[in-house]
């Protein structure tokens, strides 16, 4: 594959330049929160205990938890209302909306497997248990087990599935009922025509306006992310990053699996492009995507590289910008990984049944995950708000997926920037909108940036 060292740079500036405050937080979480552990009755600046800061930096993580979990429910509502009624009301729905939503499920399905058999295979949560404390994971394993307890029967998971009001269900901030409504009023929306406007059009700008607080809260998230990282050094030292390297290592194969197998496997099993030939048209979106670790802020460059390279303005124009809204697949693998260490941290056992639904929580988190760094730790409150958790519950275990996130979500927006231009490519293939003689004369690409 060739590689462009100019667009290399590129990426490694973007992320330098978008990342560096989170970087910066991680690694001066790191060195003070060992010299905590090394120095655990040291006195800063003649007047302030250790202890004393330890406790202000704990106020400081669980506030920057809460935070997120603020916009968790505006966020996912408005997405899927925004989301499933501007796909109804589109004119391609009929030619290229159906396929489009079948590859996506397809490819999302298979990354949530593939999280799931991957975190039950090698259970990298077994090796932070040393790391949680006792109290809380008996506590969380008794809350876990009293939720599954009501929930003893596939009858009553569907039936509190709907809610009996809900306006009820979003005062209690139960998530499961509230995507249920969400989705049959936003079906609802979308088979009325135009006099869903006005309704739509306060949905979008409830959607615009908690992705901009979302973006705010990934701005001011240096404070955040130095404060947990801190603590969960400063309670057991440098020894917790050899712990969650499995962790990692589980999450990268993953995506490896994603990137190597299944996404040629579905360019080949539904249409003729040739893979290494559509990598290499696509890489600097790729390498863009990487750098920026925002699926949202790549959308112009994946638009670029594929129209340039060969797929019609007009599969590119419908399929892309859905995709970098709704197909977060690279996500859905995380955060599956993600509940599965959790639940194994604080020694908590899944039945088949609850990891179902974990898995179609998830479908649904993903698709609603905003395009920009950080967001899949977002709506990842969601997912656990189905076997009765909140991050703030998880706070220590929720330490270790902030100390790493920054290069993980650098890898998963890579993940799904890839998942949309393949999506694109078969559909262009399967409606004869791809210009196959530009596609494969790979020495007159045109550079794109």
């Amino acid at each position: 594959m060739k590689l462009h060292v100019q667009t290399l740079f590129v990426a490694i500036g973007l992320g330098i330049k978008r990342n560096w405050h989170i970087f910066l937080a991680i690694i001066a979480g790191i060195i003070f929160g060992n010299y905590i552990f090394e120095h655990p009755q040291a006195v800063i600046f003649g007047k302030f205990s250790i202890q004393s800061i330890v406790s202000l930096l704990n106020v400081i993580g669980q506030a920057f938890i809460r935070v997120i979990q603020m916009v968790v429910i505006p966020l996912v509502c408005s997405a899927i209302v925004v989301g499933i009624s501007s796909i109804g009301d589109s004119k391609q729905i009929g030619k290229f909306g159906k396929r489009m939503l079948l590859y996506y499920g397809i490819i999302t399905i298979l990354a949530v497997v593939i999280g799931a058999g991957l975190a039950l295979s090698f259970q990298p949560g077994l090796g932070v248990q040393n790391f949680i404390s006792e109290s809380a994971a008996n506590t969380i394993q008794a809350q876990v087990s009293g939720y599954i307890a009501t929930q003893n029967d596939i009858g009553s998971i569907f039936l509190n599935m709907i809610p009996q009001n809900p306006l009820e269900s979003l005062a209690k901030g139960e998530m499961i009922p509230i995507i249920f409504f969400a989705l049959i009023f936003s079906l609802a929306l979308s088979k009325i025509g135009e006099i869903n406007r006005p309704i739509v059009s306060i949905f979008e700008s409830i959607f615009a306006a908690t992705m901009k607080i979302t973006d705010w809260i990934m701005i001011f998230a240096a404070p955040g992310i130095f404060a947990l990282t801190t603590t969960a050094v400063s309670s057991f030292g440098l020894s917790i990053f050899s712990t969650i390297s499995k962790f990692f290592a589980i999450v990268f194969v993953g995506f490896c699996i994603q990137f190597f197998i299944v996404y040629p496997l579905i360019l080949k099993i539904f249409s003729k492009v040739p893979v290494s030939t559509f990598y290499t048209a696509i890489i600097e979106a790729l390498l863009v995507a990487f750098g920026t670790a925002s699926s949202s802020a790549t959308l112009p460059l994946t638009i670029a590289c594929c129209e340039k390279r060969g797929i019609s303005h007009k599969v590119c124009s419908f399929v892309l910008p859905l995709g970098a809204t709704l197909n977060m697949d690279g996500t859905a693998l995380f955060q599956m990984v993600c509940i599965i260490f959790l639940t194994q941290a604080y020694g908590v056992t899944l039945e088949p049944v609850q990891i179902i639904c974990i898995g179609f929580l998830i479908i649904i988190a993903s698709s609603t995950c905003a395009g920009i760094p950080g967001a899949g730790l977002i709506t990842i409150a969601l997912v656990l708000n189905g076997i009765g958790l909140t991050p703030q519950q998880l706070l220590e275990g929720f330490a270790f997926l902030f100390a790493i996130d920054r290069v993980v979500d650098m890898l998963r927006t890579t993940v799904n920037v890839a998942s949309d231009a393949v999506v694109a490519a078969v559909i262009a293939d399967n409606e004869n909108e791809i210009d196959y003689d530009l596609l494969n004369d790979t020495e007159q690409y045109k550079e794109i940036i």
